[in-house]
């Protein structure tokens, strides 16, 4: 984790070492300290795109490159140079367009100081408001349900701002969702440089897209690292939240693994549970009959044995796109029953493994870090924002968006054909209908690979019942398995899950959501429900791309700022408004009916049972940063 400061290796010299680091990136590294914009220009043209193999810098250019960065760190190392730097807002916004190769507005560069370290005249940098600390009433707590990524970085954050808190956890551990799932080949398919706290950055990973273990590792270190464990009960399975009218607070009972019960009193309480959370189990009739073990990839029973078995699995989503190629080689034969086809992207990096060279420029070079974590920012998130908006005017609508999409929707057809196309039969299953990204863009994981193997199976038609040892399709076929697996995702619509939630004048929560159809200011806050906050919440999901933990980042800083006014004593309540939480859902929905998820061809988990898209955020990341960065008193009633 950050903090470390190795040695460079004594087998390779400073040269050497920089060569095995991305080049793009000590591109930056270097003009951040020299200002050089000659050698920007000079290698723009060789830039396509912001991935770190999206280049073609000649050999010439490269050695320039790591000839003039050896010098320069040579000279910090030997006090010739200051470590610091400090370009101008123009120079900053040219260098982070050539890094990405397209133009970036310049609305970024106050995201990028802020979020990414990066270098700037003071009066340019941009920062978090409030985050400080403030003095505290001496009786003040929060509750925070939840130890997964959101409420670990939420009790970090308190715990810097000298607010008291404890955390409800329900398993035995934190990590959350890391936890829980243990399926094999369970990872992540945002790259994890950028998956894990700004604050608490990993130069360890041994991967570019970290499996479950290393993840899981990662926020057991951060908890231990910042004191958290003495501050959580585990074991603690939250049943229920009751608002206090008359005294301005909550009421959170917990029940214990061991039997017990526990009412604790709080000025406020903050929800991480997540969204993918509550396995969702299909209503498949017969599996009761299923005479086989029946696992689903987020409550895997490592104790089945599955190798050498006929296997069949549901889903072809994230988890089943990880777990099928996985288990494929050491099963007798695996039967894959997909309910949809969904866009698979590849990217030679989700199998890479990180060189010493990488792991040292990481470590040792000054704003090395910084850069790599924005490029995989722009190259995972914002950039792609634009594609996914419906062009009224272009003549294809039921396949694509725009041009952009388009070209998209062709080059990722051209990739599944260059690994399959030799198959049409296979080839007409896999390529799905809707626009790129109407649902949730998967990593090809050697998806296709997987899917040509003489033990393995790709079924279309749709699961008519289950019997003792086998799966019966609607086309009368007997599908002979002793293993099934449940790779269906998760329960979504209840985003605080089974917990009764009972806001002013004892209000149910749930009464006012229904079902599936949550709203949130923000995502974050619900009018009548005061002093209630929530990560991770309705349409705050990612859908586009970027990291789930800059989202969590953002509603942390603005919840903040919200618990220190009440933390204070200044107001015991702080109440969004009914008019500010109505017109931001009416923009919600009206933004989203210009998106790929409200395609009227495309049934994803991101829409309630009424069409409606819930999960997923609209915007653009540096959107959602700016309407969090400032906690604003006038759109809330404080008492």
């Amino acid at each position: 984790m950050a903090g470390s400061n190795p040695s460079p290796s004594t087998q390779l010299n400073l040269p050497d070492l920089l060569a095995e680091a991305d080049i793009k990136t000590l591109l930056m590294v270097l003009v951040t300290f020299d200002h050089d914009e000659r050698i920007l220009d000079e290698c723009q043209p060789y830039i396509t795109g912001a991935w770190d193999y999206m280049e073609n810098i000649p050999s010439y250019l490269r050695e320039k490159i790591i000839t003039r960065l050896a010098d320069l760190l040579s000279d910090i190392n030997a006090g010739k140079r200051p470590r610091t730097a400090t370009p101008t807002a123009e120079l900053l916004e040219k260098m982070m367009s050539t890094f990405v190769g397209q133009p970036i507005p310049s609305e970024y560069i106050p995201l990028t100081t802020q979020q990414f370290s990066f270098p700037l005249i003071p009066e340019a940098r941009g920062k978090h408001s409030g985050i400080a600390s403030r003095a505290t009433k001496s009786d003040f707590k929060v509750v925070i349900i939840g130890a997964g990524m959101s409420g670990i970085c939420a009790a970090i954050k308190l715990k810097e701002a000298d607010i008291p808190f404890i955390i409800f956890e329900k398993n035995d551990a934190v990590g959350g969702t890391w936890y829980e799932n243990t399926y094999p080949g369970a990872g992540v398919d945002t790259p994890n440089h950028i998956y894990s706290f700004s604050f608490e950055p990993n130069h360890d990973w041994s991967e570019y897209f970290a499996k479950r273990d290393e993840i899981f590792k990662y926020f057991e270190a951060v908890s231990e690292k910042y004191g958290l464990y003495q501050s959580i009960r585990f074991g603690a399975n939250v049943t229920d939240a009751v608002y206090d009218d008359e005294h301005a607070s909550w009421k959170v009972t917990a029940e214990f693994s061991d039997g017990t019960r526990e009412v604790v009193e709080a000025n406020a309480v903050l929800f991480g549970v997540g969204l993918l959370n509550r396995p969702s189990v299909p209503n498949l009739q017969g599996l009761e009959k299923f005479e086989g073990p029946v696992l689903h990839t987020a409550q895997w029973d490592s104790s089945v044995k599955w190798k050498g078995k006929r296997v069949g699995m549901i889903g072809t989503g994230a988890s089943g796109m990880q777990v099928g190629p996985t288990i494929a080689p050491e099963v007798e034969h695996l039967t894959i029953f997909q309910r949809s086809p969904h866009w698979v992207t590849y990217n030679p990096n989700y199998h890479r493994r990180v060189t010493p060279g990488k792991e040292w420029a990481l470590k040792n070079i000054p704003y090395y870090a910084d850069w790599y974590r924005f490029q995989l920012f722009w190259a995972t998130a914002d950039s792609l924002h634009a594609s996914l908006h419906v062009d009224p005017t272009w003549p294809y609508l039921d396949r694509s968006l725009n041009e952009t999409n388009e070209k998209m929707r062709q080059a990722l057809i051209a990739s599944v054909e260059s690994q399959i196309g030799d198959d049409p039969e296979l080839l007409a299953k896999v390529i799905p209908t809707y626009p790129p990204y109407g649902k949730r863009m998967l990593r090809d994981n050697h998806w296709y690979r997987t899917l040509k193997r003489e033990n393995v199976s790709l079924v279309t038609e749709r699961i008519a019942e289950l019997q003792a040892g086998a799966v019966i399709t609607s086309d009368s076929q007997k599908h002979d398995i002793e293993v099934l697996v449940l790779a269906t995702g998760f329960s979504v619509g209840q985003v605080l899950g089974p917990i009764n939630v009972h806001g002013a004048h004892g209000i149910d929560l749930r009464s006012i959501w229904g079902e599936d159809d949550p709203r949130a200011y923000l995502g974050i806050t619900v009018p009548n429900f005061p002093n209630l906050f929530i990560m991770a919440g309705p349409n705050t999901s990612p859908a586009h791309g970027g990291s789930a933990i800059f989202n969590a980042e953002c509603q942390v800083n603005y919840i903040v700022q919200a618990l220190q006014i009440l933390a204070t004593g200044e107001y015991s309540a702080v109440d969004v408004r009914k008019d500010v939480h109505d017109a931001y859902n009416e923009r919600v929905d009206a933004q989203n009916a210009k998106m790929v998820w409200t395609h009227q061809g495309v049934n994803s988990w991101y829409k309630n049972r009424h069409g409606r898209v819930f999960a997923s955020i609209p915007w653009r990341m540096v959107d959602y940063w700016s309407w969090t960065r400032k906690f604003e008193p006038g759109e809330y009633n404080l008492r």
